[in-house]
């Protein structure tokens, strides 16, 4: 039996990421995968799905200015944008396959091995591993599950990935739908909803049960994804429960009931079942194995199971379900076992995209999360409208909106940018929360101009008194407020 230092389950973002740090610590490491290299970060998730939104926004770009570019009544052409994106995929593919199959020459011949195949824990030291050839066992140290996430299911809805899709069966498609229904108006939802009604070439509809999309980020942020949708023509079915799904024929229909009582059944060519997303973690240990785990996941305690030996990070575990988590966990992880991490695993700065129209970009708490935890707190934003780089790109719909602490020490709790280039204005604020850091020394940093982050400082000098864009004048563009016990106050001096 072979035995190892370390053997990782699961070849996504997070057990890549770990097998990768297990190298630099000179360590014999496994990584065992049964499907394909990178997991549904590169093939169903991060990377797939943002290269298509990237080409639909481009799409919708030409659509807008068709008549300035000459452009008018474009229509596009989904296999060689599916190709496009297949190549995106391999692209990203090719370039971890290489890195990973030459890895022993630049480093120590015999340390790292990728094996092929469906593994099982069978006790705290041993996994099985099966592939199209044969059974084998190896040993280890120490064990790391990373076998992420599957899309969740809803069995009264007969999901096919032929009309009825799951986000792991779109790319199946093989050419615009007329119509589309999406059932979930989470992230992945809106996402979704985004790229087809970019493309001008499906009728899309949104189902939510509320009486609002994303329901746990803040209502300023949702009015303009929602503004947006329905401009391109996205009906969105408020306050709607689905009542059923069934195949009629080539067609989709769907029956809702509203909050009032009244049904309504709907026909569409396909539908999007985007629910949310569960572990996967079936038949992935011994049945006598107590490993302690909930229906959000693993539970872990700083990536380390109820089995001290085995470690568990990325989607499976009931921690926050992203790329970027999956990778910083799998690498905490390492440096846990074989040394000492040199920061703390922690969440609150974590920083968040979602793809939609406008992008969203977040760090830290949005207003619900603040006022859910009783936090009294000062609130500041500046609309596109101000920002000089948004002028020149023709596009002032968005804002920047910041947190900090109602004291003296105005520490940073949060913030959210709507708008271009949205991602861009994160990381700073990200660092100063992980260092519990004010927003003064984010006032006198001298920014790029012309740049959307220039936002961020003027919303900074405002917390400070001394913007050099006054709130009192443009109080339609610059907000500046406390929240404390349930209510507002203004804070612009006229």
């Amino acid at each position: 039996m072979k035995k190892y230092d370390v053997v990782i389950i699961g070849a996504g973002p997070a057990g890549y990421a770990a097998a990768m740090r297990a190298v630099d610590f000179k360590k014999k490491v496994a990584l065992i995968e049964k499907k394909q290299l990178g997991g549904a970060g590169i093939h169903h998730g991060a990377l797939w799905s943002k290269t298509w939104w990237e080409l639909s926004r481009e799409a919708f770009s030409l659509r807008k200015h068709g008549e300035a570019l000459n452009t008018g009544g474009v229509q596009f052409n989904f296999k060689k944008l599916k190709s496009e994106v297949q190549k995106a995929v391999q692209e990203r593919m090719d370039q971890l396959e290489h890195h990973m199959h030459n890895i022993n020459v630049s480093i120590e011949e015999g340390l790292f091995e990728y094996i092929q195949g469906n593994a099982k824990v069978k006790d705290p030291n041993t996994v099985e591993i099966q592939n199209f050839e044969e059974t084998t066992q190896i040993s280890a140290d120490y064990i790391i599950v990373a076998t992420g996430s599957r899309p969740r299911l809803l069995p009264e809805i007969p999901i096919d990935e032929e009309c009825i899709f799951t986000s792991d069966g779109l790319d199946k498609l093989e050419e615009f739908p007329k119509s589309m229904v999406i059932v979930g108006a989470g992230v992945i939802g809106c996402e979704f909803a985004t790229i087809f009604s970019n493309f001008g070439h499906t009728k899309v509809h949104l189902i939510d049960k509320g009486d609002r999309i994303l329901p746990f980020e803040d209502e300023d942020v949702v009015k303009v994804i929602e503004k947006n949708l329905e401009a391109k023509n996205v009906l969105i079915h408020r306050n709607s429960r689905l009542i059923d799904m069934r195949k009629e024929g080539q067609m989709v229909a769907y029956t809702l009931e509203y909050t009032d009582g009244s049904k309504e059944v709907f026909r569409v060519e396909k539908a999007l079942v985007s629910v949310g997303r569960v572990p996967r973690y079936e038949n992935l240990f011994e049945s006598n194995m107590d490993i302690k785990i909930d229906g959000r996941g693993i539970i872990d305690d700083l990536t380390q199971t109820s089995i001290p030996n085995i470690y568990a990070v990325g989607d499976i575990t009931a921690d926050i379900s992203l790329v970027n988590v999956g990778e910083l966990e799998g690498r905490f992880a390492i440096e846990r076992i074989f040394g000492k991490p040199e920061r703390p695993l922690i969440y609150e700065n974590i920083s968040t995209i979602m793809f939609l129209s406008p992008e969203v970009a977040g760090v830290g708490m949005n207003e619900i999360q603040a006022q859910n935890s009783g936090l009294g707190y000062k609130v500041v934003s500046i609309d596109y409208s101000c920002i000089p780089r948004a002028i020149a790109m023709r596009n002032t719909q968005g804002f920047i909106k910041i947190m900090v602490t109602d004291d003296e020490h105005q520490k940073i709790l949060g913030m959210r940018v709507v708008g271009e280039h949205a991602s861009s204005a994160i990381q700073a604020v990200a660092l100063l929360i992980s260092m519990d850091r004010g927003i003064r020394e984010l006032a006198e940093l001298i920014h790029p101009h012309p740049s959307i982050i220039e936002g961020i400082q003027e919303c900074g000098r405002m917390l400070l008194g001394k913007s050099m864009l006054k709130p009192a004048v443009l109080r339609h563009a610059m907000v500046c407020k406390t929240y404390e016990k349930g209510k507002y106050k203004d804070l612009i001096v006229v």
